[in-house]
């Protein structure tokens, strides 16, 4: 019997995991942005001292989970699972910091929903008596992702209004079955949501009705209202993305406005770092709640969050043959509250 269950797409877990350590790394550009007091490294180099961007991008994993383990005096040995992904195809990234850091690992592909899946499933791992510590991870790049799903670097392609910048960076949670906060005490599993979008150059559109969708099942069957949350956090809509949302919701009979913001937004100055509707990605999300969201909570700034990372599940392969867009949202309750109580 699913005891844990409160509807279709909710979990409310009985042992609620902490999150013991987060870290975070990202580029230059998220350096110069308004977050960058909140992430513990910043390079100045995109490839990182490495070859190339796919590996740039894996060695930003590998030093974020350094990072996150010497914070609280742990060794790799430690980690029990790694969950985590990136963007690219067979998610090499972190595949191959997987392969590094050498704990037992399930690579997922959520697109930029990953951070969201991943402190899902770890919560999951957590709760059912599975592990005591696990690893959960994203990351994107810029470089990397563009030449796969976009253009070569070289081309200088003009970019529209609607497109958004995919953020270099790698964040990381480790979560526990002991510890003192923030918990993990709700996790909304997605729907794949499809309206017909084929535009890769508006991905907050495409992905804005998945996170209505989840967002409208959260809180239909946790019990919770709006106003529970301090935030509830998109991971990267973008600003056309978020006003969709809202939008959306408020058709719906739910007014979330006075509590959405968006990882997107909050990473870059869109008017002074040229990124026009904001930030996407993997990391996006995940260098967002690991530094920012994170510190807020920590520091008791503000009680509880839900956030929600959206994915838009298509590949250069689907967009060749003309297939829309489906797309995917994950969210997850994260309150100082031990089980979220309020």
């Amino acid at each position: 019997m699913a005891i844990k269950k409160l509807g279709k797409q909710t979990i409310k877990f009985l042992n609620p995991p902490s999150i013991i350590s987060t870290a975070t790394t990202v580029g230059p550009k998220e350096g110069e942005g308004p977050l960058k007091d909140y992430f513990d490294t910043i390079i100045y180099d995109d490839l990182y001292g490495m070859g190339s961007w796919e590996k740039s991008e894996a060695k930003i994993q590998i030093e974020t989970v350094k990072q996150s383990l010497k914070k609280i005096n742990l060794k790799e040995d430690d980690i029990e699972y790694i969950f985590g992904g990136d963007l690219l195809n067979q998610i090499i990234a972190t595949g191959f910091a997987a392969r590094d850091i050498g704990a037992p690992f399930f690579g997922l592909y959520g697109a930029c929903s990953v951070m969201s899946e991943a402190l899902s499933l770890g919560a999951m791992a957590v709760d059912g008596g599975f592990a005591d510590k696990v690893v959960c991870i994203a990351s994107s790049h810029f470089s990397t992702a563009e030449r796969q799903f976009r253009f070569p670097l070289e081309l200088g392609n003009q970019r529209p209004v609607t497109s958004q910048w995919t953020v270099t960076g790698a964040g990381v949670s480790i979560l526990s079955s002991q510890g003192n906060g923030p918990y993990i005490s709700h996790v909304t599993t997605g729907k794949i949501i499809d309206k017909g979008i084929i535009d890769p150059n508006n991905m907050g559109a495409a992905m804005a009705p998945a996170a209505c969708d989840t967002i409208l099942a959260h809180f239909r069957e946790s019990g919770l209202k709006v106003n529970d949350y301090d935030y509830i956090a998109t991971g990267d809509l973008g600003v056309i993305g978020s006003e969709i949302l809202i939008d959306m919701c408020k058709k719906e009979g739910l007014d979330i406005s006075k509590r959405h913001t968006d990882c997107g937004v909050l990473i870059f100055d869109n008017k002074k770092q040229d990124t026009h509707s904001g930030g996407s990605g993997c990391g996006c999300s995940a260098v967002v709640f690991n530094g920012y969201l994170h510190y807020l909570l920590e520091n008791k700034e503000i009680n509880r969050i839900l956030l929600i990372a959206t994915g838009a599940l298509h590949s250069t392969t689907s967009a060749q043959q003309g297939e829309s867009i489906p797309c995917i949202a994950h969210a997850v309750t994260i309150s100082n509250n031990l089980g979220g109580e309020l």
